[in-house]
Formats: C-alpha cells, structure tokens, sequence
C-alpha cells in the first residue's frame, strides 16, 4: 500500500466507515458481524487506529454499495459514478465563452458551481427553516460580491469608488461577515428543518446530474483545506 494511501486511510476512511454506518442506523455489532469481523476491530477501523487490509476495503465496499474510492475520501459520490463538467446540464443563462483555454476553463467551471447551487437551493426550500435560508443566502451574497470585486481590481484602469466599501477593507469586511453568518447557520440550524436526512445515495437519486457536480465541489474544497491543514502542522 503507498504512502499517499495510507495517509487517506487514516484520514478519510475512519471518517467515511464512520457515517455510511450510522446513515444506515446500523450498530457497530451488527455492521461487524455482517463484515465477518469483530466489533472490537470495527471500532479500530472508525477510530483509525487500525488500518484494513485491501480485502476488507473491497468487502466493505461491497457491503455498504459504495466505491473504494468513496471509502478511501477520494469522491464524495458514494456511486464513484463521475460526469465531465461538460455533460453538465446548462443554467437557465447560458453564455458562449471565448475561444480561449482560460475561456473554457472559467465557462465549465460556472456550469459546475451552478449545477452545484440548484442542489443546494433545492435542499434548502424543503428545510422550510426561514431563518437558515436568509443566513445561507447571505453568505452566498458576500461570497459572489468578493468575486465580483476580485475580477474588478484586475483591471487596473477600474476605478474603485464605484464601491462603498473602499479595497482596502473589502476582503476582512468580507471575510468578517461570513464567518458571522456561520456562527448564525449554526443557530439556525438547531431550530431543525421539516426535511428529511440527506445523505449522499438521496442526493445522487433526487438530483442524478447536479450532484456530481456538488460533489466534485466538495471533493476539490476538501482537497485545498486539507493541503492547508497539512501546512499548518
């Protein structure tokens, strides 16, 4: 077993046998025994503190109906199932992009965010949770304005009065604001939501194109705040 796969054993795979388990409202008893091994072992595995041999990998793979890879944090599609982002299905606003690399590259990588939020839109509605739906949309509001004066600063002949909020300040200010609306998800959250649990094989049937595209975004985020983490070590 490579370095690179023990690292993500012992990262991801404890996190991810962890909730397949529990999404399924299975005992560790019953998931071991089902497994062939013993709850002891088991217990060793979620905690990490043991790391499986490529034999138990495939067997639990094949008990939980997932891919090794989704095991092993390397897609957060529990299918391994994959779409290119250009099978994506287009937005309502659909613009031809220039005929350039960076073009295509921005075009498909809209398409993919896109995708993304009709998802989480959708999950949001179903909460009926008013309070969380005005924090989520906040958030995503200061997020989208960052990335319009992102682009806007990059012209360097753009006159930055246009905005209130002066250049210098803009990117604490915003930085400030999402983590408050974090600390206010987290209230809201405890209000519950009248939806019912998402895990990940409901999002794969419910939204069968979109959530690839979600899931690469949460593959790719958790690649970048991991490197980070590591840095950080």
């Amino acid at each position: 077993m490579s370095k690179e796969t023990q690292r993500v054993m012992n990262r991801d795979f404890p996190r991810v046998m962890t909730l397949l388990r529990k999404e399924r409202g299975l005992s560790q008893k019953s998931a071991a025994a089902d497994m062939g091994i013993t709850q002891a072992l088991l217990s060793h595995y979620e905690k990490g503190k043991r790391e499986c041999g490529l034999d138990f990998l495939v067997r639990a793979a094949d008990y939980y109906s997932v891919s090794v890879d989704y095991l092993l944090g390397r897609t957060s599609s529990g299918s391994g199932v994959t779409i290119s982002e250009q099978e994506l299905p287009e937005s309502s606003v659909s613009e031809k992009y220039e005929g350039s690399i960076s073009g295509m590259t921005t075009f498909l990588r809209k398409k993919l965010i896109t995708n993304a939020l009709e998802v989480i839109f959708a999950l949001l509605m179903k909460t009926k949770n008013s309070e969380l739906s005005k924090t989520v949309c906040s958030y995503l509001i200061s997020a989208v304005y960052r990335g319009y004066r992102m682009v806007y600063s990059a012209g360097g002949g753009n006159d930055e009065n246009s905005f209130a909020v002066p250049s210098g300040k803009v990117s604490g200010m915003v930085s400030a604001h999402l983590s408050l609306e974090d600390i206010r998800a987290a209230a809201a959250a405890k209000s519950g939501t009248e939806d019912e649990k998402i895990t990940t094989a409901r999002i794969e049937q419910e939204f069968p194109k979109q959530s690839a595209a979600l899931f690469t975004i949460i593959t790719e985020a958790e690649k970048s705040l991991q490197k980070l983490d590591d840095i950080n070590r």
